[in-house]
């Protein structure tokens, strides 16, 4: 699972300021993620590893937690805007074909929780996210098909990715840390205030 969690994590150079809008975590374009939704998000990640033996995982906690769900949910909303733009679409049957893949990557059903629990993935964003996956494997083809060399294809993938997020203006709440361009992670920073904070298991 966190291999494919991979093929989603793409180093941007985006420059992310802070949001005017405090109940705002990001925006970008038409797209916006709530700082109530945020916590949500984590809220039921936390819920979701009572449930399973986490005692073999490295899982984060605390404002990274919350750091890995914003750039997560960046990566997601990113994709389904550049696929709109680029007119790609997924169908119900590829998602539920690749879900197939995945749970027999895993074992079975029932290990699917404990994977999700692994990758930091909340349930009702495992379609979401192997959808992600799909419309990135859909550019990488339609890149290839062009003449991209294969060695570059995810490079041109990286800057369709960051032209189109550039173009829509997108803001980050600063309590939530700042962009790194270097590395690709929204990283910590120190912002007076209060902060939406994960719950305690």
């Amino acid at each position: 699972m966190k291999k494919l969690l991979t093929a989603l994590t793409i180093t941007t150079g985006l420059l992310l300021t802070g949001c005017s809008n405090v109940d705002s975590a990001l925006s970008f374009g038409d797209t916006e993620i709530t700082t109530a939704e945020l916590q949500t998000k984590v809220d039921t990640l936390l819920a979701e590893r009572t449930k399973v033996d986490v005692s073999q995982m490295q899982l984060e906690s605390g404002d990274a937690l919350l750091r890995n769900q914003l750039q997560f949910q960046l990566l997601i909303q990113g994709f389904f805007v550049l696929a709109e733009e680029l007119k790609i679409e997924v169908s119900n049957s590829e998602i539920a074909a690749r879900r197939a893949a995945i749970v027999e990557q895993v074992g079975d059903e029932e290990q699917i929780p404990s994977a999700l629990v692994s990758a930091a993935i909340a349930p009702e964003d495992f379609e979401p996210y192997i959808r992600g996956i799909l419309i990135n494997e859909k550019i990488v083809q339609a890149l290839l098909q062009t003449g991209v060399p294969e060695n570059e294809v995810q490079t041109r993938v990286q800057e369709l990715f960051v032209a189109k997020l550039n173009s829509l203006e997108i803001t980050v709440n600063p309590r939530y840390g700042k962009w790194d361009s270097a590395t690709g992670q929204i990283i910590e920073s120190v912002v007076a205030g209060d902060a939406v904070t994960p719950s305690t298991e």
